[in-house]
């Protein structure tokens, strides 16, 4: 019995994509470049929706990060999942390491922000940041239960506390992966129907449709999601494309999802097309045809993405704050072309920055304290080699 398990799990080790995914990590920066031009077209002074559709639909690049999640720490964990010897303190320690520091580093920025804000008459809505929604920001859990009470610190921490929820709740997905490791299409359908259910559900609640659920029961929108990366994966681990069949399908999945949010198709259709574009991207790696997407600033970038997510929202809100102070305008103002740009090189300049003499640091140094307490069992255990999801 023992054998025949052992067979098992190797056999669903040995059909895994290759250890690094570079494109997995490329992407990143594209995603969240996309969740931040989302928030800008909401203050800039031109209506880009009445040409097209993308700025609108590119806050669903959200949704896309929730799949990739569950894609890529099936990958990252693929050998212990196989094998029966995931240890979980291990896994949230790493998972801490990943999300905690820059979101409280980001936080104590906002709190200055705001306690200066305080200091000289800024004029801003303060029920917005109160102590208690503070807490449920710090812990995140904000977005586990309808929403009671305002916690709009960092607007963007919403997902963070959704992806929480997933790596609390990853022994249970990632049982049903290895469960289906060898029916994924069933995995697939299974993610759909979860999704189906929370439609229905979060329609019944509040009258919008799941792909909108934020600090609102957000659980609900990652969940399926997270499901439909694993999916994804344990297809990807029975295809074996050449080298051109992987160019094309990544071109055409791309294309293809760019379209539909030109043409603004619908919300569901535009997160469910996501999916083939990040499997068609992983297959770039299987059929090593991933070298234009391996370059060293693309993956500098995508590995900054996770801070430029975080830190955008905080200094927007500032930005508007001081200019509407110094030119004694309301901080409702739109912005210009040229804010919007300086905006954008500000993000991406510090994103860079906290995450290579901050955030990086801080999580190796978690990481190896994780491993000093709880020696791996396997070399595989202690070398995980893969991108880390946002």
């Amino acid at each position: 019995m023992r054998q025949n398990k052992s067979k098992t799990a190797r056999g669903i080790a040995d059909t895994a994509f290759p250890a690094s995914l570079p494109a997995l990590t490329s992407v990143r920066f594209l995603l969240a470049l996309g969740v931040v031009l989302f928030h800008y077209q909401l203050q800039w002074s031109w209506n880009a929706s009445a040409w097209t559709g993308l700025f609108n639909r590119t806050q669903y690049g959200v949704d896309i990060f929730f799949i990739l999640s569950g894609f890529v720490l099936t990958h990252a964990y693929r050998q212990p999942l196989a094998e029966g010897t995931l240890d979980y303190r291990r896994f949230l320690v790493a998972r801490i390491a990943r999300i905690y520091p820059t979101h409280l580093l980001v936080l104590a920025f906002v709190l200055v922000m705001v306690g200066l804000a305080v200091l000289v008459g800024a004029d801003f809505d303060q029920r917005l940041y109160n102590p208690l929604g503070l807490l449920i920001t710090v812990l995140l859990v904000h977005a586990w239960l309808p929403e009671t009470v305002p916690a709009e610190w960092n607007g963007p921490s919403w997902s963070l506390s959704a992806e929480w929820f997933a790596y609390l709740a990853f022994p249970a997905f990632a049982w049903i992966g290895v469960a289906l490791a060898r029916r994924p299409w069933w995995l697939l359908g299974l993610s759909g129907l979860i999704f189906l259910a929370a439609e229905l559900s979060y329609q019944a609640m509040f009258g919008q449709t799941v792909v909108h659920a934020q600090a609102n029961l957000g659980v609900l929108r990652i969940a399926p999601e997270f499901l439909y990366g694993i999916g994804l994966y344990r297809l990807g681990q029975t295809l074996r494309p050449t080298r051109i069949q992987a160019i094309v399908a990544a071109w055409l999945s791309a294309t293809a999802l760019l379209l539909m949010m030109h043409f603004g198709a619908d919300d569901r259709l535009v997160v469910a097309a996501a999916g083939p574009l990040i499997l068609a991207l992983a297959l770039l790696s299987t059929a090593r045809a991933d070298r234009p997407v391996s370059r060293p600033w693309m993956l500098a970038a995508g590995e900054a993405s996770y801070a430029l997510y975080l830190l955008h929202m905080p200094l927007l809100i500032g930005w508007k704050g001081v200019v509407s102070i110094l030119t004694a305008r309301p901080s409702t103002y739109l912005l210009s072309a040229w804010e919007v740009a300086c905006l954008l090189i500000l993000s991406t300049a510090a994103a860079l920055a906290i995450h290579h003499y901050f955030e990086a640091p801080v999580r190796g140094r978690l990481r190896r304290e994780a491993d000093r307490l709880w020696p791996a069992t396997s070399a595989h255990a202690a070398k995980v080699a893969s991108p880390d999801p946002q």
